[in-house]
């Protein structure tokens, strides 16, 4: 497995671009199917992906060579979608289009050829976000039912006080405290906004109930403490969850060709075979 942004992408065995017709309105997603799964076979699971850009930037071509890799290695069709950005689009636009798109995988399961009682969110930085609100919409809604939550260095806490995020602005790669306004000053309606947990999932004062998680964090991440802290929260509250930090790695590593991120590509893989079937790691993997 390579890096999702090493050389050629990964080569899946079919990607479509079409329009979900939502009750957010219509979205472009666009639909991996894996690799190793012969045609005409029982439905398969699914992954609703989110990109990240801080709520601005992004889109699917971005993060289409980590849609594929997650697509081949939980073996199972991917849906990324393109939900709408800010300034245009601010909070809770994005968020409602999120949650849109994800019932719209549920509700279209059987023409999409996915089993919807094996669906998963994920989402990298800003869309780690909306991954998680997703799977705090659909608890309060109690639908769609969403098994897993994959949150790839999420962006979590709107605050902006924890070390992580004063201490590292600026360094490492990560955004100066100036950008880190600029991204939520674009995103957000009303600066009251920051402590709504669906902007802020790391307020959310009860996380009960919520599908078991995978959060990844990376050393010299600005948003390394919000995850880790996010996870502690999720495991207080009784979810399953493992953080794993990737040591001397940076924000967004796993769109890199670093050594980690094969690492943390197979380790978030893995989880979610586990997820969609508990003896995965028993069978055969694909080439």
């Amino acid at each position: 497995m390579t890096a999702a942004s090493a050389g050629e992408p990964e080569k899946v065995a079919e990607v479509v671009d079409r329009v979900a017709a939502t009750q957010a309105g219509d979205l472009a997603v666009r639909i991996y199917r894996p690799l190793g799964v012969p045609a005409g076979g029982p439905p398969l699971p699914v992954v609703v992906f989110f990109h990240g850009g801080g709520y601005v930037l992004g889109d699917l071509d971005s993060h289409d060579g980590l849609a594929r890799v997650l697509a081949n290695g939980a073996q199972s069709v991917v849906v990324s979608v393109d939900y709408p950005l800010a300034p245009e689009n601010r909070f809770p636009v994005p968020v409602e289009a999120g949650y849109a798109a994800t019932t719209w995988v549920a509700d279209n399961a059987d023409e999409l050829g996915v089993d919807p009682s094996r669906l998963a969110v994920a989402g990298d930085s800003a869309g780690g976000n909306l991954a998680a609100v997703v799977a705090l919409k659909a608890r309060a809604a109690r639908r769609p039912h969403i098994g897993f939550q994959l949150l790839i260095y999420p962006d979590l806490d709107f605050r902006r006080t924890n070390y992580s995020i004063t201490e590292f602005a600026g360094k490492y790669g990560n955004i100066s405290r100036a950008a880190q306004e600029w991204f939520m000053d674009h995103y957000l309606a009303e600066a009251d906004d920051k402590l709504n947990p669906l902007v802020s999932p790391l307020l959310e004062p009860d996380l009960t109930g919520l599908p078991p998680a995978l959060v990844i964090t990376a050393e010299y991440d600005a948003l390394r403490d919000e995850g880790e802290q996010y996870g502690q929260r999720l495991a207080a509250a009784g979810v399953p969850v493992t953080v794993k930090r990737y040591d001397g790695m940076i924000h967004e590593f796993l769109r890199h060709p670093f050594d980690d991120a094969k690492v943390a590509i197979g380790d978030a893989t893995a989880a979610l075979r586990n997820f969609f079937d508990p003896m995965a790691d028993a069978h055969p993997q694909r080439p």
